[in-house]
C-alpha cells in the first residue's frame, strides 16, 4: 500500500529550500504516493543567509531569492516562520508528525580565535557585524563604533572578511541605495574608519575570496585598495594552486594589479597584508589599541611557518572573520571542534556510531561553512537520496495528517508566520523602499514583533 511521505526541514535558508525542492521533484519509489514538506524557521522570514548574511551592496547575489520564491510557491511545501527549534519544539515533537527531519540550520555564529586580548572592547566577530548591518531582529540596533577608531583590522581573507572591510570603508551615503534599515544608516554615519587593514596568514594564492569579490573592492570612488608587497610570495605550492585553478589564477592576477597600482588619494583605504599571523590583540584600559602579528613565510607547500619577527599595528578595533560556527542543536550529537552535526553523507550519526533514525542534515550544519550558495544543491541532493533509500526503516509518525502540526503549534500559543505572511511583509518593505527619498528596492523592517505583526495582519 502506498503512503504519503511527510518531511520537516528545520531551516529555511537556501540549503533547506533546495532540500524541499528536490524532495518534491524527485521520482519517488512505488511505496510512496506523494511527499509534502514543512519548513520550520526561527526567523519570521525565509531565505536565511540570503537575507541576513549577504552584504546589502551585493544585489546580484540576492537575485537567488527569485528562484527560491518559486520553490516556496509550491503547494506541497509550507513555511512555518518564527518557530524556534530547541525552544518551541524538539526532535521528539517533530517525529510525532513527520517520517523524517532534515536539519539545515546553517551557521550564524563566529568561530573563536584563541589569542590574548580577543575579548577586549573593540574586538568583534564578523558574523555579529554582518547580522547588524543586514538588520537581523535578534541583535542590538546600535553598533558600538568608537569616535576615534579610524584604523581597524580585519582578520581573515574569505568573502566575509572582504564584505566587512568594504562596509567599514564605504560611506553611509553610498549605501543608502541599498536595503539597509535606517538604524544601520545612522550607525554608519558615526563610523570614523578611514583605513581598514586586512590580514592574511598565508600568501596571495591561499586566500579564500572569489575574483568577483576582490574586483568589487575598488568599485567605490571613495576607496583605494592597497595591496602591500611585503609578504606577497608565491612558492611551489602556490604555483601548483595557480595552475590547477582558474579562480586562484584570477585572484592572484587581480592582487598583482593592485600591488602595481598607485593610490588615487581617496578618503578611505583598504590595505591587504600577506604573511602576517595575528598573535595578540593589544589593549589599554580594557580597549583595543593595536594588533600584534608574527611575520610568516611560505614553506614550499602553500603552508607557512613563523619567523619569530613581530609587528605591532596601531588599530582601534579588530574584526575576526575566520569562519562561521553552527549552533548546537537540542537532541542531536555535535562535533565541537568542527562545528557540525556528525553525519555520514547526511545521515546523523549518534555518539555510539549508529545512524539516528529519521534524522538528516544538509548545508553548513552538515559539512561546515565552506563553499558557495550553489554548492548546497548537490549537498541537498545527496541527503535526499539517502533519506529516500531509508524509507523502509523510517519510524512512522503518530500523527501524519498535515493539519496536525498546525494544531500543535497553535496549542503552544506561537505567533507563526506563513508564506502568505512573508508576501505581505515583502510588499510592505518594498513600499517603504518606493516611498523612501532615495527610491530603493526595499527597506527592511528590523524589529521581530513588527515583522510578525505585518505578516499576521
Amino acid at each position: 500500500m502506498s503512503r504519503q511521505l511527510r518531511v520537516a526541514v528545520v531551516g529555511a535558508g537556501p540549503a533547506g529550500i533546495y532540500a524541499a525542492d528536490i524532495l518534491t521533484k524527485t521520482d519517488l519509489p512505488p511505496s510512496v504516493e506523494s511527499v509534502t514538506v514543512d519548513l520550520i524557521e526561527r526567523d519570521p522570514t525565509p531565505f536565511g543567509l540570503i537575507r541576513y548574511g549577504v552584504a546589502p551592496d551585493h544585489p546580484r547575489i540576492k537575485e537567488i531569492v527569485k528562484a527560491l520564491k518559486r520553490v516556496l510557491s509550491n503547494p506541497d511545501i509550507r513555511f512555518f516562520g518564527n518557530v524556534s527549534y530547541g525552544d518551541d519544539l524538539k526532535l521528539d515533537d517533530l517525529q510525532q508528525f513527520y517520517d523524517a527531519v532534515i536539519f539545515a540550520t546553517g551557521a550564524r555564529g563566529d568561530r573563536d580565535l584563541d589569542i590574548t586580548g580577543i575579548d577586549l572592547k573593540g574586538s568583534f566577530g564578523a558574523a555579529d557585524f554582518v547580522s547588524w548591518y543586514d538588520g537581523h531582529p535578534d541583535v542590538e540596533r546600535d553598533w558600538p563604533f568608537e569616535p576615534d577608531a579610524t584604523s581597524v583590522a580585519v582578520l581573515g581573507v574569505g568573502n566575509v572578511g572582504l564584505d566587512v572591510a568594504r562596509i567599514l570603508a564605504k560611506t553611509a551615503q553610498e549605501l543608502l541605495v541599498t536595503e539597509i534599515p535606517d538604524n544601520v544608516a545612522d550607525g554608519l554615519r558615526r563610523n570614523a574608519t578611514t583605513d581598514v587593514h586586512v590580514f592574511a596568514r598565508r600568501g596571495p594564492a591561499q586566500v579564500k575570496f572569489t575574483p568577483m569579490e576582490l574586483r568589487e573592492l575598488n568599485h567605490s570612488p571613495n576607496i583605494d585598495v592597497i595591496v602591500h608587497p611585503e609578504g606577497f610570495e608565491l612558492d611551489e605550492g602556490s604555483m601548483d594552486a595557480i595552475h590547477a585553478s582558474k579562480s586562484v589564477k584570477l585572484v592572484v592576477d587581480v592582487l598583482q594589479n593592485y600591488v602595481a597600482k598607485e593610490p588615487s588619494g581617496a578618503a578611505h583605504r583598504i590595505h591587504i597584508h600577506f604573511c602576517q599571523s595575528p598573535v595578540e590583540v593589544l589593549g589599554e584600559d580594557g580597549r583595543v589599541v593595536g594588533l600584534r602579528t608574527e611575520v610568516t613565510e611560505l614553506d614550499g607547500t602553500g603552508n607557512v611557518r613563523g619567523t619569530g619577527e613581530l609587528v605591532d599595528w596601531p588599530v582601534q578595533a579588530v574584526y575576526r572573520a575566520i569562519g562561521y560556527y553552527s549552533d548546537n542543536l537540542a537532541g542531536l550529537p555535535f562535533d565541537l571542534a568542527a562545528g557540525v552535526v556528525p553525519n555520514d553523507g547526511g545521515r546523523v550519526i549518534d555518539i555510539d556510531g549508529s545512524a539516528l533514525p529519521g534524522a538528516y542534515v544538509t548545508g553548513w550544519i552538515k559539512r561546515g561553512p565552506v563553499g558557495l550558495i550553489g554548492h548546497t544543491k548537490s549537498d541537498a541532493a545527496q541527503t535526499v537520496e539517502l533519506l529516500l533509500s531509508d524509507l523502509d526503516n523510517l519510524p512512522a509518525p503518530a500523527q501524519p495528517e498535515r493539519e496536525a502540526v498546525d494544531t500543535y503549534l497553535a496549542g503552544r500559543g506561537l505567533d507563526v508566520t506563513t508564506w502568505e505572511g512573508w508576501e505581505k511583509l515583502d510588499a510592505h518593505e518594498r513600499s517603504l523602499g518606493e516611498s523612501h527619498e532615495h527610491a530603493r528596492e526595499r527597506v527592511k523592517v528590523v524589529p521581530r514583533d513588527e515583522m510578525v505583526q505585518i505578516a499576521r495582519s
